[in-house]
C-alpha cells in the first residue's frame, strides 16, 4: 500500500473520527433534529443532480437512508447534553457487533468462536460505561446511554440492507439515500422542537454552525465515503478496513485536546476492552479465515 495511499486512508479515518467533535459544535446553536435533518440535506443536495444513482432498487435506498436518519438524529440527541463525543465515538462502535448478531439471525450467517470473544470483550467495555452512567453522570447518562445505542442499533439494520445489495458505489449510494432521511427527520423536528425553534434557530446560526453542517455532507459523506470507496477499489479490503479500528482513537482524541473532555482511567479502560473486543471480531476473524 502506497504512503499515499495510507496518509488519504488516515485522512478519512481522522475524518470520521473528529466528527463527533464538529456535532457538538453544531449543537451549541441547532436542535439536534434540525442539525440532523440539514446534514442529510446538504449530503443530497445538490449532489444527487451530479452524481449518478447507483444501480439498486429504490427500496434499499428509502430503507438505508430513513435508518441513517434515524441513527444520526438519536445520536445527535444523546450528544445535546447526555453523551460526551469522545464517548460517543466509541459507543457508536456496538454497531459492528450488533451488525454481526443481526445477520447472523437473520441471515443465517454463522459468527466464528473468536468473534463471541470480541463481542465478550467489548460489552465488558460498553458495561463499564454504564456503570459510570449509573453512578457518575458526568460523561454519559442512563439516557445518553439509551439513546446512543439505539443510533448504534439503526446503523446496524442500515448495514444489513447495504449488506444485501452487494457491491454498490457508496458515495452514490450515500447521496441518494440521504434524501430519503430528510422527510422524517423534518416531520420529527416539526412535532418535537417545534416550528418557532427552527425559524429562529436557522437564521441566527453563525458561520461555525453552517461550517459543522457542511462538514457533515462535504467531509463525512463526500469526502469520506469518496475517498473509502476510491480505496477498496484499489486495495484489499483486508487492508482497508482495519484502520477503521482508529475512529474511536481519533473520537476520544480530538475530544480531549480540542474540548478538554477528561480521560479518566474507567474510560480509558473501557476504550481499551471495546477496541480489543473489535480487533478480536475483525483482525481475528481474518487470520482465523487465512
Amino acid at each position: 500500500m502506497p504512503l499515499t495511499h495510507l496518509l488519504l486512508a488516515l485522512a478519512v479515518v481522522a475524518v470520521w473520527g473528529s466528527n463527533f467533535v464538529v456535532i457538538k459544535f453544531g449543537l451549541t446553536e441547532l436542535p439536534p433534529l434540525l442539525l440532523a435533518t440539514m446534514r442529510f440535506a446538504l449530503s443530497a443536495l445538490p449532489w444527487l443532480f451530479f452524481i449518478r444513482r447507483p444501480a439498486v432498487a429504490w427500496r434499499y435506498l428509502v430503507g438505508y437512508g430513513v435508518l441513517m436518519g434515524f441513527m444520526f438524529g438519536l445520536l445527535f440527541l444523546s450528544m445535546r447534553s447526555d453523551v460526551t463525543p469522545g464517548l460517543a465515538s466509541l459507543l457508536m462502535q456496538s454497531q459492528v457487533f450488533m451488525t454481526l448478531l443481526l445477520v447472523a439471525w437473520l441471515q443465517h450467517e454463522r459468527m466464528p468462536r473468536i468473534q463471541f470473544a470480541g463481542l465478550s470483550l467489548a460489552t465488558t467495555g460498553f458495561a463499564l460505561i454504564a456503570w459510570a452512567g449509573f453512578t457518575q453522570a458526568h460523561d454519559v447518562t442512563p439516557l445518553g446511554l439509551g439513546l446512543a445505542l439505539s443510533g448504534a442499533f439503526c446503523w446496524a439494520c442500515a448495514n444489513v440492507v447495504s449488506r444485501s445489495i452487494g457491491k454498490v458505489d457508496m458515495l452514490g449510494f450515500m447521496v441518494w439515500s440521504s434524501i430519503f432521511a430528510v422527510p422524517p427527520l423534518l416531520v420529527l423536528s416539526l412535532s418535537f422542537e417545534g416550528v418557532a425553534a427552527i425559524t429562529e434557530a436557522l437564521p441566527r446560526a453563525s458561520l461555525a454552525a453552517w461550517a459543522a453542517m457542511l462538514w457533515q455532507a462535504l467531509g463525512n459523506t463526500l469526502f469520506g465515503f469518496g475517498a473509502w470507496g476510491w480505496l477498496l477499489a484499489r486495495h484489499p479490503a483486508a487492508t482497508i478496513t482495519p484502520l477503521a479500528l482508529l475512529i474511536p482513537v481519533f473520537g476520544m482524541g480530538s475530544s480531549a485536546l480540542i474540548l478538554g473532555e477528561p480521560l479518566q482511567a474507567w474510560k480509558l479502560g473501557a476504550a481499551a476492552l471495546v477496541m480489543a473486543g473489535l480487533a478480536v471480531s475483525v483482525l481475528g476473524a481474518r487470520w482465523r479465515a487465512r
